[in-house]
């Protein structure tokens, strides 16, 4: 019998300790692994969503607010900017394009965005991938919708269907004040391909419509009857909530030099909130940063008492096996034999439970990227980052090692004669 085969037999004698002591450095491993790959691939992704965009303009309270809630859809967002507001800040400076857009209304959970045709036009969701139809066409007149992806895919809805709007945002149209805008339903006139962003949870209408809906409640609020029109707005309905701002850039180009001259002019206006989305998305990345450490440092915690867990769980099993290894050296096996038989079952135990966590990461990877995207329309690479994946393995496995060290050393040191003298 060779050395191999007595460790595995060796192993298999301890199944039940062997499997949890592998399972232990199996999670501990899927947890670094997890940890490294999505945080590296999240913000990614939410670098990727930001589009086109150089600025930003909000009522929110903060820049970072308004990103969230502008980009990302996280809430609607709830100071209005007036259209005058927009008009003096879109004459105020030759920009590549301004696009107005409103929110406030939903469908079963999912936002609804109102824009103007530039929004399809010029506006790229994906720096380099302009907007692309699975189906239909881009909203063209009152009272039409185009469906992102996620959203379409979630409702079931398909070109041609119509649709009730519900005002109030995400869960907030479960509240009182929420309601239904019965009186005006709104036809499917497209679905967009993924763009693997938070754009493909969003249903896109014209700003008309969403005006038309808030001034008719206005409108029943005031006594008055008979369906709402376009002729029947006022200065006062005209609002947005968000403005996007891209500055001339040179051919090729993503970046502008007038940016943040532009950025600086823009923020002494009081009344106004303005961000730079790629910048927020970094602060945001700085402040969850110390979060991910947390988790990290949570993984190696774990790696480590997996560690001693090999080497509590092997230094046990050696009382037991005093009588085994001394009738071995009584068979001739060198010392230095026993000694790398002793090491090589923590290492196989430490491999073992490396390439399970990574299946465990895999698997962990997939269910959280497809969170990410059912939630906020982020694609999540789940893959795992080849580099990280190597060293966190390598690590797991030399830490394995080292915790057979004890165990390795009380082996070398077991006697022959007092192990196999004949008990009394």
């Amino acid at each position: 019998m060779n050395d191999i085969s007595i460790v595995v037999n060796s192993l298999r004698a301890r199944r039940l300790s062997t499997i949890i002591t592998a399972a232990s450095v199996a999670v501990a491993t899927a947890l670094l692994l997890t940890m490294l790959s999505l945080r590296t691939a999240s913000f990614e992704a939410f670098q990727r969503g930001t589009g086109t965009t150089h600025l930003l303009v909000s009522a929110d309270s903060s820049p970072l607010t308004a990103v969230l809630n502008g980009v990302f859809y996280a809430n609607a967002p709830s100071n209005p900017i007036s259209w005058a507001k927009y008009q003096e800040i879109k004459n105020a400076f030759p920009y590549d394009w301004a696009v107005p857009t409103q929110q406030g209304d939903s469908f079963r959970g999912f936002p609804v965005a109102a824009v103007a045709p530039e929004f399809f036009t010029r506006f790229e969701p994906v720096r380099g991938e302009p907007w692309q139809l699975a189906q239909g066409q881009f909203p063209s007149k009152p009272f039409e919708i185009c469906m992102g992806s996620t959203a379409a895919a979630a409702t079931g809805l398909r070109v041609g269907q119509k649709v009730f709007l519900t005002h109030g945002s995400g869960s907030s149209r479960e509240a009182e004040h929420a309601h239904e805008h019965a009186e005006y339903p709104f036809t499917v006139v497209g679905i967009l391909q993924p763009s693997g962003s938070a754009h493909d949870r969003v249903l896109f209408t014209d700003l008309d419509s969403s005006w038309i809906l808030h001034a008719h409640d206005r409108r029943e609020r005031e006594g008055i009857e008979g369906m709402t029109t376009i002729n029947d707005l006022k200065d006062d309905d005209r609002k947005i909530t968000g403005i996007l701002l891209r500055l001339p850039t040179r051919p090729g180009r993503d970046a502008s030099a007038a940016v943040q001259q532009q950025f600086d002019t823009l923020r002494r206006d009081t009344s106004i909130v303005v961000a730079q989305p790629a910048q927020q998305i970094d602060r945001l990345r700085s402040i969850i940063g110390n979060v991910d450490e947390l988790f990290i440092a949570l993984g190696v915690a774990v790696l480590l008492s997996s560690g001693i867990s090999i080497l509590l769980s092997m230094h046990n099993s050696m009382a037991e096996r005093r009588k085994q290894i001394a009738l071995l050296r009584a068979l001739g096996v060198a010392r230095m034999r026993i000694t790398g038989m002793i090491l090589t079952e923590a290492t196989l135990i430490g491999f073992a439970g490396a390439i399970g966590g990574c299946v465990l990461s895999l698997i962990g990877n997939a269910i959280a990227s497809g969170a990410l995207k059912a939630r906020i329309g982020l694609v999540v690479d789940p893959t795992l980052d080849p580099r990280s994946t190597v060293m966190i393995v390598a690590g797991a496995i030399v830490l394995s090692a080292l915790a057979g060290v004890l165990p390795a050393i009380t082996a070398y040191r077991t006697s022959v004669a007092d192990n196999l003298r004949p008990e009394a």
